[in-house]
């Protein structure tokens, strides 16, 4: 397969963008139903930003969703489990103005990244796909058992620690 931008930060270069984007306020978390994938991705963000990004915005939406269904049973069950209340969270539609208001778009496939470069053209350069830096889709859940959530949050997990470490790296003082 030939990749003409292997480098998922390629919009961060000084060529490209005068004022290059080091920390972003901002992530939106796409998803297919906004149900399953995106809300847990959402959730696990905001826990991971806490110590290192204080105030970083980050929400999730759906390219498909059914508006106001609640998150997955499976998807609720595993939050829980790592202490993460996804209870209150209602599914949403993905909208150009929500999009105008992030400079960071994370969604779970490749075909969902050309899915926003089509509707949302002005969102193209900051759409990016979650396991971009393991080159990996992660595959939707929806309807399956919870096995399948618990692979599909796996690659969630391995995305988001990829995005932070580069996004947000550690800051190492030296003594």
């Amino acid at each position: 397969m030939l990749k003409l931008f292997a480098n998922p930060l390629r919009f961060l270069r000084p060529e490209r963008d005068p004022e290059p984007l080091e920390r972003p306020d901002g992530v939106l978390i796409l998803c297919t139903g906004n149900v399953c994938r995106s809300p847990m991705a959402e959730a696990l963000l905001i826990r991971l930003l806490l110590e290192r990004a204080p105030g970083t915005r980050v929400e999730s939406a759906g390219l498909g969703a059914p508006v106001g269904q609640p998150a997955d049973p499976h998807a609720v069950e595993l939050m829980s489990e790592r202490g993460l209340d996804i209870t209150g969270h209602r599914a949403r539609q993905v909208s150009a103005k929500m999009l105008e208001q992030f400079p960071i778009v994370l969604v779970m496939e490749v075909a969902q990244r050309q899915l926003v470069g089509t509707r949302f053209r002005a969102a193209r350069r900051r759409t990016h796909r979650l396991g971009d830096w393991g080159d990996f889709d992660v595959p939707d859940p929806v309807g399956g058992d919870r096995i399948e959530f618990e692979r599909a949050l796996g690659l969630i997990d391995r995305g988001l620690a990829d995005w932070v470490d580069r996004l947000w790296p550690l800051v190492r003082t030296v003594e």
